[in-house]
């Protein structure tokens, strides 16, 4: 097959997907303006020329510097000047490595890689060298780009001779090292070679079902599996996604999660750009209230624990002031008008929306489920605040709830997007099983494991992993992780992700976890809580100098306050009282199966 019927019938492909979402007589399907896209490259120069002069970037380049603006035809000049730098210095079709802060540099190397390069190899940056060495090992990298935090770990991993490392490119700061290339460099020399006719980058083959993104994730087992994703993987999910949620090209996206995992990756960077969006960066975790103000953004992408910690300063600040009962009067009203299309909040609240930046419009939770009554309350405060479920084996969409506060269902991850489908297999009594997903979305496989692809992807469907189950108009709600199900004595099947959820409403509760540990007399299994308490609260309750033994009686109290409803196989039957916290992996979910955390 020649080079142009591959792009020929990648076309058709795109086509075919467009002409199926404009067709769709799905409700939640409501805005049909997506348009085709066969390959990320096609994404950045379509988005170009539909929206050059906009802003992409909005970023500081230094500390106590106003955020500077560059537009998508800068980017785009950027990132073909990197692409033929990268391939001059004999990279074509490697394994290029990028790890860092969420900056433009990150963003440009990703592109300048993934649009002609090689494959691009996203890392975690909170792993460890050791970590971060068997990786580059692994996955044979030729070049890692970095951030100068990170130039002496990647030293010393090239000079250990362990892996194929043959560059090191350091993409920002003023330290210059022996033998590491800078981002800027590189971009001076491409841009001499395009001036000199050099279009090796510009009109490179990109094949959309080929690997372009390896990506390893960072299981709560502690082992990292490689995810092989395509373009056409990640272009489908750009295509279905804004039909559900509208993006504007005037919104402003937010950006806070780490860029190397797939829901920012995909949701927060390259879906702003297909829309001709802007992206801004935050400087960090404590600047995010300062930025806020800064960029008065209108999309913000976000994990529950971050949603909870913003729940609980509005609600703090509120109580403070005086004006709880006032705040829930007319979140209440407003509850009821904005499904009208009425939103008498941002007026009347406008003290506390002010956090946001005063332009906030969309919060979007993902990465973990979400405890409805927080989406429920940012919606009564005039948001529009929806949660999404998928995976990195889905690059990583799967789910969204629609962004009309009259399609909204806050207890479900969402509604399975279209061109996608869904189905639970092996379901119980109550219609729960494992959630398995089908689309242009699912991975290519796990690399080198020919034996985990197999288990995870059957006849085209991808095993999720996920328990849950589905409501008539396909809707997805979860119960548990299917490896995390806890077998009770009685044959019966306990979530621990139901009753931490349960432990997580008591503001006694700072964080918990759950398992099922066999009696030693009896065999039987008994359900057993590690409790972190939140002190602030318990010392509010019984006092600065409770001990243990009094702050332990207090969790009960909550504990069997849970238990009255609960069936007998799944009480909680013994409280494990801790104060460090738990060990967790670098997506900050705790490790189940650590025996760490089940010290008792």
């Amino acid at each position: 097959m020649s080079y142009e019927d591959i792009k020929n019938a990648e076309k058709a492909w795109a086509d075919k997907v467009i002409k199926d979402l404009t067709t769709s007589s799905d409700k939640y399907v409501v805005y049909k303006e997506s348009r085709p896209i066969t390959d990320l490259k096609d994404m950045l120069v379509s988005s170009v020329k539909l929206y050059g002069d906009n802003v992409a970037f909005m970023q500081k380049f230094a500390k106590d510097e106003p955020y500077r603006s560059i537009t998508y035809k800068e980017t785009l000049d950027t990132v073909n000047a990197l692409g033929t730098a990268l391939i001059s210095k004999g990279l074509k079709g490697k394994r290029i490595a990028i790890i860092g802060e969420n900056c433009y540099q990150w963003a440009t190397s990703y592109l300048a890689v993934i649009c002609g390069t090689g494959i691009v190899v996203p890392l975690d940056k909170e792993l460890s060298t050791n970590e971060l060495k068997q990786l580059v090992k692994e996955a044979e990298v030729s070049a890692v780009m970095f951030t100068e935090k990170y130039a002496e770990r990647f030293m010393e991993i090239k000079e250990s001779a362990e892996t194929s490392l043959e560059l090191l490119i350091k993409l920002n700061g003023s330290k210059e090292f022996d033998n590491v290339l800078s981002y800027s460099g590189l971009i001076s020399e491409g841009r001499m070679l395009l001036d000199g006719g050099d279009r090796s980058f510009v009109d490179a083959k990109i094949v959309n079902d080929e690997m372009s993104e390896l990506l390893f994730t960072s299981g709560t087992t502690g082992i990292a599996k490689g995810v092989m994703l395509s373009h056409k993987n990640i272009c489908f999910d750009l295509m279905i996604a804004p039909t559900i949620l509208k993006v504007h090209t005037w919104d402003i996206f937010f950006s806070v999660l780490p860029v190397h995992h797939t829901y920012e990756g995909t949701c927060g960077f390259l879906m702003p750009l297909y829309k001709g969006a802007s992206i801004a960066y935050c400087e960090g975790l404590k600047y995010i209230v300062k930025n806020l103000s800064e960029v008065r953004p209108t999309m913000f992408l976000g994990v529950p624990a971050l949603f909870e910690t913003l729940y609980k300063t509005i609600m703090k600040n509120v109580r403070k002031q005086g004006k709880e009962n006032l705040v829930r009067k007319v979140m209440a009203v407003n509850k009821v008008t904005q499904k009208i299309g009425i939103d008498i909040n941002k007026k009347l609240l406008k003290d506390i929306l002010k956090v946001f930046g005063g332009r906030m419009r969309v919060l979007i939770s993902g990465g973990a489920a979400i405890d409805p009554a927080i989406l429920q309350f940012f919606n009564d405060l005039g948001f529009i605040a929806v949660q999404g479920y998928g995976l990195s084996e889905c690059a990583p969409m799967g789910a969204l709830n629609p962004d009309q506060h009259k399609y909204m269902r806050n207890a479900s991850v969402g509604h399975i997007l279209p061109g996608m489908d869904v189905k639970i297999e092996d379901k119980d009594e109550d219609g729960i099983g494992e959630i398995c997903l089908k689309g242009d979305n699912v991975m290519l496989g796990y690399y080198k494991n020919p034996k985990e692809t197999a288990k995870v992807i059957k006849d085209g469907w991808f095993y999720t992993g996920d328990q849950g189950y589905i409501d008539e108009e396909k809707f997805i709600y979860i119960t548990g992780r299917k490896k995390n199900v806890i077998i009770a004595s009685n044959g019966k099947n306990v979530f621990p992700e139901e009753l931490e959820y349960y432990l997580s409403k008591s503001k006694y509760i700072s964080e918990s976890m759950v398992w099922g540990a066999e009696d030693g007399k009896s065999g039987d299994i008994t359900i057993v809580a590690a409790i972190i308490p939140d002190l602030e609260e318990v010392e509010e309750a019984i006092g600065k100098d409770a001990d243990d033994e009094q702050i332990k009686a207090l969790l009960w109290k909550e504990v069997d306050k849970i238990n009255e409803d609960l069936p007998m196989f799944k009480k909680i039957k013994k409280v494990s009282l801790r104060h460090e916290e738990f060990e967790k992996n670098t997506s900050k979910k705790i490790k189940r199966f650590a025996e760490s955390n089940k010290k008792m």
